[in-house]
């Protein structure tokens, strides 16, 4: 028996209580396959939509394909399969004009778009970590709309994504966004291809990622789109683990939020109940501290309340450790209090202990963190 169940639940996700939301768009949505030209109606109709969703105050990051897609026939690169120095040649040309498309789409509501490229890499090393979701979150804090694609100009088959769906759902995990959106040429998960099995059941909500679940994936659809329904599920598998609800829903028609808002049939993929706790698990006892921060009362008690730790509150520094390592959090009486992912390596750290966050820059030479360890990468003990 599926572990499915009707929309009827009160408690179901829903892109209306959501703060934080991923929107995945596939390259068959954002480039018009006659032309190859950007679909401006539509693009402007999603801009549209992320307006409606800020105003309600969510922030919105955009995970785009196309880029590709968006430079072939220019390039000339017109036969089915590409070499890889050709699909980077032509991410390297379509990049701008993807870029261009959304900036035009998002500016016509006063929004700035930003364009970020990642790799699988970024979203596994620390340190890279560290760096793209501070990126994220700042931009965010300017009120940009981020708008992400594989950076397919360097990336090689061992660092790559291979799709988009992946890489949103890791940004989703990054980002701790609420909910993940992955429009799609479908309004969901199924209990087979409805294209060939007129039997095939519509599944509203997923409890649990099961592998009867996984089964129900299919190969990639034909066209531009590298993804398909499998890599879909891998998506939500991730997005879920990581506390993020996840819907699939159709892209195709114009404002494909606002219809999702309005009660669009969907796949809303529930979001696991330890996922928000699971990072924070992982950084109290799977990483070994290379590092140690003693700490006075005051700070020990600000992190006890939640806050982030700031270098003004630390007294000592011991080990050698780079940006992004796990480090121990100490009282002044050797008890260890916390552990968290350090945003200075040691030499820094021992440099800005005891010091106001705004003293950083003159000490360094140059502007860091305001904190040492922030928040969400630390856990209390």
């Amino acid at each position: 028996m599926l572990n499915a169940r009707a929309m009827i639940d009160p408690a179901a996700p829903s892109l209306a209580q959501a703060k934080r939301i991923v929107v995945k768009i596939g390259s068959a949505l954002v480039v018009d396959d006659a032309t190859a030209a950007p679909r401006a109606a539509w693009l402007a109709s999603v801009a549209a939509d992320v307006a409606a969703l800020r105003a309600g105050g969510a922030e919105v990051v955009l995970v785009s394909s196309g880029a590709i897609a968006l430079a072939r026939r220019a390039l000339g690169l017109t036969r089915r399969t590409l070499r890889l120095e050709e699909k980077q040649a032509a991410a390297a040309v379509g990049q701008i004009r993807l870029a261009g498309a959304w900036q035009d789409a998002l500016s016509a509501h006063g929004m700035n778009a930003a364009q970020l490229l990642l790799t699988l890499e970024d979203s596994e090393d620390r340190r890279r970590y560290l760096n793209a979701r501070a990126t994220i979150s700042t931009l965010l804090s300017l009120g940009c709309v981020p708008v992400i694609n594989e950076n397919d100009t360097v990336a090689t088959a061992e660092i790559r994504f291979g799709d988009n769906d992946r890489l949103a759902a890791r940004v989703a995990e990054m980002i701790s966004a609420d909910a993940l959106v992955l429009l799609s040429d479908i309004d969901g998960l199924y209990t087979a291809d409805p294209r060939r099995d007129p039997g095939a059941a519509h599944i509203p909500a997923v409890d649990r990622i099961t592998d009867e679940i996984m089964a129900m994936g299919g190969e990639p659809p034909p066209g531009y789109s590298s993804g398909g329904m499998r890599t879909k599920l891998i998506a939500a598998r991730i997005a879920t683990g990581a506390g993020c609800a996840m819907a699939i829903a159709l892209g195709k028609r114009d404002n494909p939020l606002s219809a999702l808002l309005d009660g669009a049939r969907c796949t809303w993929f529930l979001a696991a109940p330890e996922g928000r706790t699971a990072r924070k698990r992982w950084i109290a006892g799977s990483l070994a501290p290379l590092g140690a921060l003693t700490v006075d009362a005051g700070a020990a008690r600000a992190l006890a309340r939640g806050s982030s730790l700031l270098p003004a509150g630390v007294r000592a520094v011991e080990g050698s450790f780079e940006r992004g390592d796990p480090l121990s959090v100490r009282d002044e009486a050797g008890r260890e209090v916390a552990r968290g992912l350090s945003a200075y390596d040691a030499e820094a750290a021992r440099l800005i202990a005891g010091h106001r966050s705004e003293e950083l820059e003159a000490i360094l030479g140059w502007r860091g963190r305001d904190e040492i360890i922030h928040r969400d990468d630390l856990v209390l003990l």
